[in-house]
């Protein structure tokens, strides 16, 4: 590349201080270093807001909810291209730099998925990080990684879905006829440290407010992330049957958890 276009990092925090500080060092660690960081922080009532201060980062307050805070950032942002992290993340060192380099070799490629793993100890988090090596390369994933200037074209995140957001932005580009499907190998850290079944339920719970307006606006998409068939022929195709029978411990927790995520998540329906 003749030059370095500059990358605009978005992060949303609420409360954040016990993951902020290793996602803003993995930011500043990266390899490619043309990078602006913005941070809206949504009043956080902890020392959130005084730990991100100590980073070379742009910081705002606002009272907002996730797809409108990421929204925010879009409009403060000045980069060329958008990635969108969760405070509770942490990113291998060539992130942004494969990112760049796929983005730029190709004008068709408008979003990037950045796959993810889940770190932390304890049970429930080896059975999130197993659920997740079954989703590469499906309609699950969504990118976070996008070029700005077709963002913008079709009005960033849809702030009226909670949860969800994430895949909002992918469905209306992907609607307009544009890739959003390039995958690279480099890997997100996703941080569940002291994550249980209670608490991953009252997540689902949560989310699960505006999921019938998620099934409404983006039905296509919906029918595929979260229907039941797709989601179990995920787990059976090319061969992934034969990796639950290789783990029976971490296959019958999943099965478990994903039955009363469904269950939870039909509540706020009714």
């Amino acid at each position: 590349m003749d030059r370095e276009p500059l990358v605009s990092v978005i992060i949303p925090t609420y409360n954040s201080s016990s993951t902020i500080e290793k996602c803003l060092r993995s930011v500043r660690d990266q390899t490619y270093k043309n990078i602006e960081v913005i941070v809206f922080d949504n009043f956080s009532f902890d020392n959130t807001y005084e730990l991100v201060s100590r980073f070379d980062v742009s910081i705002f307050s606002a009272s907002s909810m996730t797809p409108k805070a990421k929204n925010l950032g879009i409009s403060k942002s000045t980069g060329e291209f958008l990635f969108f992290v969760d405070s509770d993340m942490v990113l291998e060192q060539n992130v942004v730099e494969e990112c760049v380099r796929v983005s730029s070799g190709n004008e068709e490629i408008v979003g990037i998925i950045i796959p993810e793993r889940s770190v932390g100890s304890g049970f429930w988090v080896r059975v999130r990080d197993f659920e997740r090596r079954f989703y590469a390369g499906t309609d699950i994933e969504s990118a976070r990684f996008f070029v700005k200037k077709f963002v913008t074209q079709v009005g960033g995140f849809d702030e009226a879905i909670i949860g969800h957001e994430d895949s909002t932005l992918p469905n209306k580009l992907q609607d307009n006829g544009f890739n959003v499907k390039t995958r690279v190998s480099s890997y997100i850290l996703h941080c569940e440290e002291g994550i249980n079944l209670i608490r991953r339920l009252h997540k689902v719970r949560t989310y699960s407010a505006t999921r019938r307006l998620y099934y409404k606006k983006y039905r296509k998409y919906a029918k595929k992330q979260d229907g039941i068939l797709n989601r179990l022929s995920i787990f059976l195709i090319n061969g992934n049957w034969k990796v639950l029978l290789r783990h029976p411990v971490l296959s019958l927790a999943m099965l478990t958890m994903k039955t009363l995520e469904f269950l939870f998540s039909l509540r706020p329906w009714r």
